[in-house]
């Protein structure tokens, strides 16, 4: 199996001529991922206890509760609501997630062709959305009436979009192909 820095090293190799990079460190990396899912306005506490139980099977870590920062009438949100939960992945579980993310449960998805490249901030950031939480393993046998969407960031040290698009695609990210 490839490790991390095998494919560090061919990134390098495969991007220095386009971005000009001198050294292997001038890279992009990968720093974290981030799994969000807001609960709205959700008040069964049944149903949101479900969403934080299985989004922390998914991820393989228990979810931190987010709370409303300032309250909103027109929504009646108040200060300190529950507005949804988040996960934070670095390390290996990082990688163990986007390595489940991208050879099994995107490829369960309904009519996938590939993700699309308009996610990329920025700030070097990249952001997917999954509309239905259960074409991960851990959660598709169970039934499907708590089915829930969330979004996926991962962060990583690149400058501008066209780089991180470029360092996800060598990466194995699948991206929709461009018609040129």
């Amino acid at each position: 199996m490839e490790t991390v820095k095998d494919k560090q090293k061919k990134v390098f190799d495969a991007l220095k001529g386009e971005f000009g990079y001198e050294n292997i460190m001038q890279t992009p990396k990968i720093e974290k991922v981030i799994l969000s899912v807001g609960v709205g306005s959700t008040k069964d506490k049944g149903k949101v206890e479900v969403i934080a139980d299985r989004l922390g099977r998914i991820a393989g870590q228990k979810a931190a509760r987010r709370q409303a920062k300032k309250s909103i009438a027109t929504f009646k949100v108040r200060e300190g609501d529950l507005s949804g939960y988040q996960i934070t992945l670095r390390g290996t579980q990082m990688y163990a997630f986007l390595d489940k993310l991208l050879n099994v449960a995107l490829p369960r998805t309904r009519d996938f062709h590939g993700i699309k490249r308009t996610g990329a901030d920025e700030m070097g950031n990249y952001t997917l959305g999954i509309k239905e939480h259960t074409i991960f393993p851990e959660t598709a046998d169970e039934e499907l009436k708590n089915v829930f969407g969330f979004g996926i960031t991962v962060v990583t040290s690149s400058k501008n979009p066209k780089e991180t698009i470029a360092y996800l695609e060598h990466m194995g990210f699948p991206f929709v192909k461009e018609n040129k």
